[in-house]
């Protein structure tokens, strides 16, 4: 019977995943049990995605605020220190922000304005422009900014992130003083001690501070690279993509998972003779068009994935092809030519105008996407999405 169904995303339910456990088996079980529950079967490229949180967890990588107040102190001196372009959350970069205050006698910290690298507003682009206020180039006070825009709160969460990441900082025995900027060098006009905070621009950020003298400059994946007093950490990313845990500790990003994806890939081959794809995933690259928060906080999508998601898309454009190269065709003909064109296509079409509007994104960004939407972030309870057909076409 022809296939009626392409791409199919479905979540998976698993055991609470606990430090210490097998997490390899456990993947695989979860999708062997599904398969068999539901009544579906495995298929050859089908796509095995775990979140981040999990791997995380069955590793034990989580560090607490002491521990990142000890790193903080050795690398940026303990005195004062600028703490800039961090994003506005609670699960974050709150916590994280803790353990920098109890580093440091003093935190200057700098919040890129009208939003945060992600898109958490602190003052509409309407208003900065009533007020006549270029964010490119103005420097704000704390005190001329609640003078100009008052209180805003988030459109999410209600929480307004001037007044609790300064109370933050307070509580933990540091003096704070707030400004706005959004170049990296007017940190410099306050200490030349800098944590700076953004996740994607970080090195384009470093490399400003150490041209314009800065002293000593470390990013969030500077911090936390190695175990401090036995906790974890990530030598590549620090306490880039961690998040919240409890009021005292975070859960840092998973490290060295690329044995993982191996052994999930080697255990489904071994119990149904299917050679499965595997990615660990974690944010999704996606905006969300209402609150314009673009969800990749996340150093990347996706930290260990199968040789086989490595690359791009390579499509054609049906809509182009049925609109412009058989206009004239319909029905079964047009089916048939389609097809065929898709059988004939050349490994790489970039430039092809037949392939327009298929933005080559690589396929494990495409895919933690899809997958992220999939689990959720709440209480689904399905860290194990399971995708198939994605490398399906109109010809399967």
């Amino acid at each position: 019977m022809e296939r009626k169904i392409g791409t199919v995303s479905r979540g998976v339910r698993c055991p609470i995943i606990r430090e210490g456990d097998d997490l390899a088996a456990i993947v695989s079980q979860s999708v062997l049990s599904a398969a068999e529950a539901e009544g579906f079967e495995l298929r050859d490229r089908d796509v095995i995605a775990v979140t981040e949180s999990i791997v995380a967890r069955a590793q034990g990588n989580y560090a607490s605020v002491d521990a990142i107040a000890a790193d903080v102190k050795e690398k940026l001196g303990g005195e004062t220190i600028g703490v800039m372009f961090p994003i506005l959350s609670r699960n974050r970069f709150a916590i994280c922000l803790k353990g920098i205050a109890k580093g440091a006698k003093k935190v200057v910290l700098m919040l890129s304005y009208p939003s945060d690298e992600v898109g958490n507003e602190l003052v509409s682009i309407d208003k900065l422009d009533e007020a006549g206020i270029n964010p490119y180039s103005d420097v704000l006070s704390l005190e001329t900014y609640r003078k100009l825009f008052g209180e805003n709160r988030h459109e999410f969460t209600g929480i307004d992130y001037v007044s609790y990441y300064g109370d933050l900082i307070r509580s933990c025995g540091a003096e704070v003083e707030i400004i706005f900027a959004n170049h990296p060098k007017e940190i410099l006009k306050y200490t030349k001690n800098v944590l700076t905070c953004d996740i994607h621009t970080r090195a384009r950020t470093k490399r400003i501070l150490k041209a314009n003298g800065a002293e000593r400059v470390c990013g969030l994946d500077d911090i936390m690279t190695a175990s401090v007093d036995g906790s974890g950490y990530n030598e590549a990313f620090g306490l880039l993509g961690s998040n919240k845990s409890t009021e005292d500790m975070v859960k840092l990003f998973p490290r060295n998972c690329q044995p993982l994806v191996q052994d999930i890939q080697k255990q489904i081959l071994q119990a149904c003779g299917k050679h499965v794809e595997v990615m660990v995933y974690g944010d999704g690259a996606f905006k969300d068009p209402v609150g314009k928060i673009w969800e990749l906080a996340d150093p990347c999508v996706s930290p260990a994935y199968t040789p086989g998601l490595e690359g791009t898309p390579n499509e054609l454009k049906l809509k182009y092809l049925a609109d412009n190269d058989f206009a004239q065709l319909k029905g079964e003909e047009l089916q048939k030519a389609i097809e065929a064109k898709i059988r004939e296509k050349e490994d790489n079409l970039v430039g092809n105008m037949a392939s327009q509007g298929t933005t080559p994104r690589r396929l494990t960004d495409l895919i933690g996407s899809l997958c992220d939407l999939t689990s959720g972030s709440g209480d689904k309870g399905t860290p194990i999405v399971l995708v198939q057909g994605y490398f399906d076409n109109f010809t399967n």
